[in-house]
């Protein structure tokens, strides 16, 4: 007893545990018993697996599609494995589809007058719109994407169109709105239409018409006045197509539409639909859009009949001004609630910013973030994107300041009419900035001439302020690109730049080939005349043709070729051009300097910010400053915290690209015809150059934080252009250190020479 008296108090602890452990479990088990009928002996909500299946069977076969099911994962085991490459987009990969697909019948004799009215106005509001014709004329309008049949009928061309929006977008809208080339349709009122109707259920809505000598309770949608059609509804229509058009007779399509919806899936056209109803309205001969005051009008989706272009644009005006009318009474209104609200805040009346409704000025936290003024007058701008003090006022800045004058004189009349009448004399000063959480701010000091109702004027000075909001952000559609692709680095080489090029192997070596990423290096060795008579005794890049070799014995399955060039004037675009012509059209570079410091988060992007046919991209890299003037040779701090801390980005500098083989080469050779056998001119001009004037591509350039180069002491070559040089100094000079860094550096030199 002595001896287990030690471990008694572990054994009665063990013993109650289990004892209340199995008390537990039974009453668990009788009480799940209990649980599994239901009043009337149904299973209940936790019976097994079985029963919970048999509970939800009375719920019907509509809720199968909202319940969730666990797909197993079964691989073949004699199939090879392979590699299962996911969407990039989750909208993709969870099978969500675009909102609306619009499509115009057309003529090719209304081709390039209805049409085209339809394209300018209406066009640009839907997401995406097809024309379709019998027969296309022999030029198409710029900016219409027209689909031509090959036959005039008019139900052919009603069969052809559904079977081509079938095959080509069934699987990627949800809705389609199909309207001729003679309906003015209210673009925004059609898409808030479809945002309300569920996709669930089969859709035939437009403007219901009888049959003539048909069935009373039968109706189609007049085409006229345009329908819409979900999903399902042609997925279940498309097998039935060509029985329609073999066995319905009809002489207008829509007619004829609405007969092979019904007869072969018992649908008929409505006009209202889950509390929606598509409003339209006739036109009559000889229509004055402006006077047409009917409420059934003004509350149209859809105008039919349009005769000419001319009443196409003068139908969109009016429309577009009702929206408008209607946006800025939606915007008094808030503006009113806001105002009410704001008393009951915890910052009261105090908390109410200007304009009401706009987000409140940024406060910067130091002065670092301190959003700097503009001064401009009607003629100059006095920040100038060239850096210059002074530069004349033009394009779309002129355009800007000429508006907003315009402006402030409106609001000014409109608040003090009839009393007071005010007109410029001149613009005495202006300030403008960009508020990135607002928009774009300005201050008017305007000189103005005030003239009272009984004729007395008088001059006077006034200040204003105004906000130009920023509006609804919008998503630019840009082609889909992977970053899959193979990256091209070339790396031109000079004599100068021996002292740089192991450290850049190295660094290409660990980010690119250890990693196995899809990225290959071809070096190009530019030799001075002198240096390259000499190459057979002395090469001066023997050094780097053997780091080169040992990476290709360390990496068996890695070649890196070189090219040499001799040249006294290393022109960018020169260099380019050969290596251009080794290379396939598909080669996507990535031009690079021997400063570089090449990792796979930059390549990366270096992908996906350059677009085939499409887009360039000429990043801006950070250039870190001399670290004898900002640490003082004391050692340099490495934690996170101080990344890109002691060093700027570098705006001067071109030198790094990213640009496809094939972009390059149609802007080369509208470039060779511009400048014909002067050869001498490419020796002033960069890649950037080659794109900016000779392609209609977009230039993305941007600060890329992922390209970090280390201080180096550029040499500049004088015998560039001017402006390449100039560049090339500024770009050295800003490199030394920050103005503080400098300013500290030239005190300690006044101590030092004062003592």
């Amino acid at each position: 007893l002595a001896a287990l008296r030690p471990v008694l108090p572990l054994v009665l602890g063990l013993s109650l545990g289990c004892s209340l452990s199995l008390l537990r479990a039974s009453w668990s088990q009788s009480g799940g018993e209990d649980q599994c009928l239901g009043a009337a002996g149904r299973p209940g909500p936790l019976a097994g697996g079985a029963r919970l299946e048999a509970a939800d069977a009375g719920l019907g076969p509509g809720h199968e599609d909202f319940r969730p099911r666990i797909v197993p994962y079964y691989r073949d085991p004699n199939k090879p494995y392979k590699k299962v490459l996911r969407t990039r987009y989750i909208q993709t990969e969870l099978g969500f589809h675009e909102r609306l697909f619009v499509a115009v019948l057309t003529s090719k004799a209304t081709l390039n007058t209805l049409a085209v009215a339809v394209n300018k106005t209406v066009a640009h509001h839907f997401p995406r719109l097809l024309y379709f014709t019998g027969l296309r004329s022999a030029k198409v309008p710029h900016g219409m994407v027209l689909v031509a049949h090959g036959d005039e009928r008019p139900i052919w061309l009603m069969y052809e169109t559904m079977h081509y929006i079938h095959q080509h977008f069934g699987s990627d809208y949800d809705w389609f709105y199909i309207m001729q080339d003679d309906t003015y349709a209210q673009a925004e009122q059609v898409k808030a239409l479809v945002t309300h109707l569920s996709i669930n259920q089969d859709v035939y809505l437009g403007r219901a018409e009888e049959f003539i000598g048909g069935d009373e309770q039968a109706r189609y949608c007049h085409g006229g006045f345009g329908y819409l059609i979900s999903r399902s509804l042609l997925l279940k229509l498309h097998p039935h197509l060509d029985s329609c058009r073999n066995e319905i007779l009809s002489v207008r399509p829509d007619e004829w539409l609405g007969r092979c919806i019904i007869d072969f899936l018992g649908i008929t056209c409505v006009s209202e639909l889950q509390g929606q109803h598509y409003h339209t309205y006739e036109l009559a001969k000889n229509t004055e859009p402006e006077k047409e005051e009917e409420e059934e009008f003004q509350a149209a989706l859809a105008v039919h009949p349009v005769s000419d272009m001319t009443l196409m644009y003068r139908l969109h005006k009016h429309f577009s001004r009702i929206q408008l009318d209607r946006a800025y009474q939606e915007i008094q209104d808030l503006q009113m609630q806001i105002r009410n609200l704001t008393s009951l805040t915890p910052a009261g009346e105090a908390g109410l910013t200007w304009p009401v409704g706009i987000n409140a000025p940024f406060l910067p936290k130091s002065r670092f973030e301190v959003i700097s003024w503009d001064y401009f007058t009607e003629q100059h701008l006095f920040s100038c994107p060239d850096g210059s003090p002074k530069c004349e006022l033009s394009g779309a800045s002129k355009a800007d300041v000429s508006e907003i004058i315009e402006s402030a004189l409106e609001q000014l009349n409109s608040r003090y009419q009839p009393l007071l009448r005010f007109s410029k004399r001149q613009l005495l000063n202006g300030y403008r900035r960009f508020d990135p959480t607002r928009g774009m701010e300005y201050t008017l000091d305007l000189l103005l001439e005030a003239v009272t109702q009984k004729g007395h004027s008088h001059v006077l000075a006034k200040r204003v302020s105004l906000v130009r909001p920023l509006s609804k952000v919008e998503i630019i559609p840009m082609p889909y690109v992977t970053e899959a692709t193979r990256v091209q680095l070339v790396l031109p080489l000079t004599v100068q730049d021996l002292d740089f090029v192991a450290n850049f192997l190295d660094m290409f070596a660990m980010n690119t080939l250890d990693t196995h990423d899809n990225a290959l290096l071809t070096l190009l060795f530019i030799y001075h005349p002198y240096d390259a008579q000499r190459v057979s005794q002395v090469d001066v890049f023997a050094g780097v043709k053997a780091m080169v070799g040992e990476l290709e014995k360390r990496y068996a399955e890695v070649k890196i070729p070189w090219i040499s060039v001799k040249t006294e004037v290393p022109s960018q675009v020169k260099l380019m051009d050969i290596v251009s012509k080794k290379h396939p059209v598909d080669t996507l570079f990535f031009l690079a300097s021997v400063w570089t410091e090449i990792n796979m988060e930059f390549l990366n992007r270096c992908r996906m910010n350059t677009i085939s046919n499409w887009q360039v991209f000429f990043p801006v890299h950070f250039q870190e400053f001399n670290p004898a003037l900002v640490y003082h040779g004391e050692q340099t701090a490495s934690s996170s915290t101080d990344f890109l801390r002691d060093g700027h980005f570098d705006r001067h500098s071109f030198a790094e690209a990213c640009f496809y083989n094939s972009d390059y080469m149609t802007a080369r050779t509208k470039l060779a015809a511009d400048i014909l056998d002067r050869d001498e001119v490419l020796e002033n001009m960069e890649v950037f150059d080659v794109f900016l004037h000779y392609s209609g591509l977009h230039l993305f350039r941007a600060v890329e934080p992922g390209l970090v180069q280390k201080y180096a002491l550029r040499s500049c070559n004088p015998r560039l252009s001017e402006e390449l040089y100039h560049r090339c100094v500024l770009s050295n000079l800003e490199g030394l250190a920050s103005r503080s860094h400098l300013a500290m550096a030239l005190f300690e030199q006044e101590q030092a020479n004062s003592t």
